[in-house]
């Protein structure tokens, strides 16, 4: 049975894993990943070079096919469609906006030609192919530059076509891979700022691929992989500005307040707070940060506690390298209790090996 965010989701992706093989040697890029996005939400998705966010993106968009587990977008599971339904899906139901432009226009075609060509190919022509165009060049803000081709347009001017590109046959999901990875600060404010309009104005459900580190600002939500799994989650808290109100704040004091703030509206009503959180996956997994792991000195045993304030984690104490859980349980009958039966036991099953 689904549970309420599974039912409300509009992506689900349940225990994800996908390898590649090159050559002789299998590469895990997914190892066990969960992830649901809302319908209408705007995500960004970060982690490392080779942390598996790519892949999951492909994946998403119906280019490859994961290895194991299951991918649902608007309630269907893409593993069972057929060729036939999976190509529909990729013409129609997403579209993609890539960080290389050479992947997003034909250089060719004018920046309307280029809208236009995944009509034609999804059997939209005529009047309504080229009044659909038009429309979304007004809509990006580009609509004297229909006659352009790519060569003649800016980078900023690019990805805003690009994104008119991927919108062309109307998808309710939208995958930008790197949409700013090529553009300065000043442009890259414009291409969000664009992406949010259309999130918040047509309820487009928007995933974002990005190592921008101001990312965070743009999105509801910001997801990090980590070794092919969720590692963590940061979500924006939005609340009152609290010199708002405080018509008699003192300068000093609005300069010693601003330092913790990360967000603040223009009119300065609110300020947004971003808290990150450790995601919990289906199989009660998590990832611990390597920074804590290394304070901390935690190694590849750890010991759990359940407190009134919740589960305590700490580094095991007095165990040695074992080879078996079995072994893990013995030495802590001894450490415990001073068995000396118990230790006869472990020297009895070390000494099989």
């Amino acid at each position: 049975m689904q549970n309420k965010q599974e039912a409300s989701a509009f992506v689900i992706c349940d225990d994800l894993y996908k390898i590649f093989k090159v050559a002789d040697i299998e590469v895990m890029a997914l190892q066990g990943l969960d992830l649901t996005v809302g319908r209408g939400e705007l995500v960004g998705i970060v982690g490392a070079s080779g942390s598996g966010k790519t892949t999951l993106m492909n994946v998403l968009g119906g280019l490859t096919m994961p290895s194991a587990g299951q991918v649902i977008v608007d309630g269907a599971n893409l593993l069972k469609l057929s060729t036939r339904e999976l190509t529909t899906y990729r013409q129609v139901e997403v579209g993609f906006v890539w960080q290389q432009g050479s992947r997003n226009l034909i250089p060719y075609l004018s920046a309307l030609d280029n809208i236009k060509l995944p009509m034609t190919l999804a059997g939209r022509t005529g009047r309504e192919a080229d009044g659909r165009a038009r429309e979304l060049m007004e809509k990006v803000d580009l609509p004297h530059r229909c006659d352009h081709r790519p060569i003649q347009l800016s980078g900023g001017e690019q990805q805003r076509v690009a994104i008119a590109v991927a919108l062309a046959n109307e998808p309710k999901l939208l995958l930008a891979d790197e949409p700013t990875g090529e553009l300065d600060s000043t442009t890259s404010d414009q291409v969000y700022d664009l992406l949010k309009r259309l999130n918040e104005e047509d309820g487009l459900t928007i995933c974002i691929v990005s190592h921008d580190p101001t990312i965070a600002q743009h999105v509801q939500r910001v997801v990090q992989i980590r070794d092919g799994k969720l590692a963590s989650e940061t979500v924006r808290r939005r609340a009152p500005h609290p010199l708002a109100s405080s018509p008699t704040r003192k300068e000093g004091e609005e300069r010693a307040l601003a330092s913790t703030i990360t967000t603040v509206g223009d009119d300065g009503s609110w300020e947004d707070h971003f808290e990150e959180l450790i995601v919990l996956d289906s199989a009660g997994r998590l990832q611990i940060p390597k920074q804590y792991r290394e304070e901390l000195g935690f190694q590849n045993r750890v010991e759990m506690e359940v407190t009134e304030g919740g589960i305590l984690i700490r580094p095991a104490q007095n165990l040695e390298q074992t080879s078996s859980q079995a072994e893990i349980q013995i030495e802590r009958e001894i450490r415990g209790e001073e068995n000396e039966a118990s230790a006869g036991l472990l020297a009895r099953l070390k000494g099989r090996k």
